[in-house]
C-alpha cells in the first residue's frame, strides 16, 4: 500500500507566491509600471524572466534574493503535515508540481530541512548567469490548450505515473494538493479512487465547483482543505484504513 501525494507549491506549501514574493528585493520594493504591465497570459516565465534582469541590472545579487526568499511564510499547519511525511515516508511517495522555479524551491526547502520530504521536484529549470542575473526556462513543451506553454501539470503526472509503473511502483490513491487554476488539468486526469484536494477560496476549489454546477464533474473525490492539518487529517484516516 503505498500513496502518491502531489503539491503544489505557491498559495499552497508556502502561503504566498514565490515569483511576486521576489519583488522586495527590487528598488523601492516595486517594479517599474512599464514592466509590471508587460505580462501577457500564458507567458509568466518570460514576464519573469524579465524582472530577473531587472533585479540583476538593479545589484541584487544571490544571496539577499536568498535571504528574501527564506522568509517566505508556509501555509497554516505546513510545516506539521510535511513533518507527518517524513515520519511516514515509507507510506507516502511525495512530489511537487510547480509553476515556480528551481532556485526558489530548493532554496526553502532545504533552509526548512523539508527537500528530504519530497521525491521530485517538477518547475522551471533556473540558474544564475555568470554576470549574476537568475534565468528561468520552459519546464518542458506540450500541446495542452488548457495550460500556460511552459508546464502541463497533467502531462508531468501522466509521465511520472508512466515511469513509476516501468519500476512496478503502483499506487493505491493519488492525493493531489493545490490551489490554482493550471491545478485543474491534472485533477481531471484523476481517477475516481483519487482525491483532489483545492484549498478553500482559491481558482482551484472555484473551478472544481463551476464543473460540478456544469453537470460535468471531475471522476475523483474533493475535500476541501484551509489548514494543512485538514490534509494531516484525511492522510491520518486513509493510513489506518
Amino acid at each position: 500500500m503505498k500513496f502518491l501525494l502531489v503539491f503544489d507549491f505557491d498559495h499552497t506549501i508556502i502561503d504566498e507566491n514565490s515569483d511576486t514574493w521576489i519583488v522586495r528585493c527590487a528598488p523601492e520594493r516595486k517594479l517599474p509600471n512599464g514592466l509590471r504591465n508587460s505580462y501577457q497570459p500564458g507567458h509568466w516565465t518570460e514576464y519573469m524572466g524579465r524582472v530577473f534582469v531587472y533585479l540583476g541590472d538593479n545589484g541584487v545579487k544571490e544571496d539577499e534574493m536568498k535571504r528574501t526568499m527564506t522568509t517566505i511564510p508556509f501555509t497554516a499547519g505546513m510545516i506539521d503535515l510535511l513533518g507527518f511525511i517524513g515520519e511516514n515516508k515509507e507510506l507516502f511517495d511525495c512530489i511537487i508540481v510547480s509553476d515556480s522555479n528551481t532556485v526558489f524551491i530548493d532554496w526553502i526547502l532545504k533552509a526548512s530541512d523539508f527537500h528530504k520530504v519530497f521525491d521530485e521536484v517538477f518547475t522551471n529549470p533556473a540558474a544564475f548567469s555568470s554576470t549574476g542575473c537568475l534565468t528561468v526556462q520552459h519546464f518542458h513543451a506540450h500541446h495542452c490548450a488548457k495550460c500556460p506553454k511552459n508546464l502541463c501539470k497533467r502531462k508531468v503526472l501522466k509521465e511520472f505515473l508512466d515511469k513509476q509503473l516501468e519500476r512496478g511502483v503502483s499506487y493505491t490513491q493519488i492525493v493531489y494538493i493545490g490551489d490554482g487554476g493550471n491545478d485543474l488539468c491534472p485533477v481531471m486526469f484523476l481517477k475516481k479512487n483519487d482525491i483532489a484536494m483545492p484549498r478553500q477560496g482559491y481558482t482551484l476549489e472555484k473551478k472544481i465547483s463551476q464543473l460540478a454546477q456544469s453537470l460535468s464533474p471531475v471522476q475523483c473525490s474533493v475535500l476541501v482543505w484551509s489548514s494543512a492539518i485538514d490534509i494531516m487529517s484525511y492522510l491520518k484516516l486513509l493510513i489506518k484504513e
